[in-house]
C-alpha cells in the first residue's frame, strides 16, 4: 500500500527542487505501524518508471535479504529520504555509431536534497510509526544520526535512541524525542559491486532475524 503525502507538504518540497536534476516521485509503500520501516536513499530509474520503491537490481537483493528472515516486502515499510530519482547529465560518445549521445545515470542525492525532502520523510516516520528503522546506507543512515555516523563503522549493531527531525526554519536538523530501534545495514547495492561484502551483510541479515524473533517484533 502506497502512502498518501499531506499534499502541502509536497508542494512545500516541490517549491524547493523545482531547479534539480531530480525526476519520478516515488512514494513510500507498506502497511501501517509495521514493526519493520527500511530506509533508502533515493529512487533510481527502475522505482521512477514502475513508481515501486526498491524494484530495480538492489530491490531484487533486498527482497532476497526480506525473505531469509521471514519478512516480505508486504510486511515491511519501504521508502527513502529522497523520494525522487537524483540524476547527473552525461555526454558520451556511443562506441557502435561514433554519436555523441546524452545520458542521465542514477547518482547520490546531495545534502541539500536530503534536507529539502526533510519535512516529508519527519511526517512519514511518524505517521508510519515503526518500532524499528533499518537504513540502507550511509545517506539514510547520517540523515537520521547525523554525518559522524558511518554504515562501516555501524551495520548490524542495534542502536535504541532517537533520530534527527528537519528545523522549524528548514535550515538543518535537530534532535528528535521520540527512540527507535536503529539497525544500520550496508545498501543492498553494496555488495553487487563489491563482492568481499555479502558475507558480512548475509550475516548482519541473519543476526537482525533473530534479534526481531527475540524481541517478538516479528511479523506473524
Amino acid at each position: 500500500m502506497q502512502i498518501e503525502y499531506p499534499q502541502q507538504l509536497v508542494d512545500q518540497v516541490e517549491a524547493v527542487i523545482k531547479d534539480r536534476p531530480l525526476m519520478g516521485f516515488v512514494p513510500g509503500a507498506g502497511p501501517n505501524h509495521p514493526a519493520v520501516m527500511l530506509v533508502g536513499e533515493a529512487p533510481g530509474r527502475s522505482e521512477a518508471d514502475s513508481r515501486v520503491p526498491f524494484s530495480g537490481t538492489s530491490g531484487k537483493e533486498l527482497i532476497k535479504l526480506l525473505e531469509g528472515i521471514g519478512l516480505s516486502r508486504s510486511t515491511v515499510h519501504i521508502t527513502s529520504v529522497v523520494r525522487k530519482r537524483p540524476y547527473s547529465v552525461k555526454v558520451v560518445t556511443d562506441k557502435k555509431t561514433g554519436q555523441r549521445v546524452t545520458k542521465y545515470p542514477n547518482r547520490t542525492p546531495t545534502k541539500k536534497e536530503v534536507l529539502a525532502f526533510g519535512p516529508l520523510f519527519d511526517w512519514e516516520l511518524k505517521t508510519v510509526t515503526p518500532q524499528v528503522v533499518v537504513p540502507l546506507g550511509n545517506t539514510s543512515l547520517q540523515r537520521l544520526l547525523g554525518p559522524e555516523a558511518k554504515i562501516g563503522d555501524l551495520h548490524g549493531q542495534v542502536l535504541h535512541q532517537s533520530v534527527l527531525e528537519t528545523r522549524p526554519d528548514h535550515q538543518g536538523y535537530q534532535m528528535g524525542t521520540t527512540p527507535y530501534y536503529i539497525v544500520p545495514m550496508y545498501h543492498p547495492a553494496a555488495f553487487l559491486y563489491a563482492r568481499h561484502l555479502e558475507p558480512t551483510v548475509r550475516a548482519d541479515w541473519q543476526a537482525f532475524g533473530k534479534w526481531l524473533k527475540e524481541q517478538h517484533l516479528m511479523p506473524q
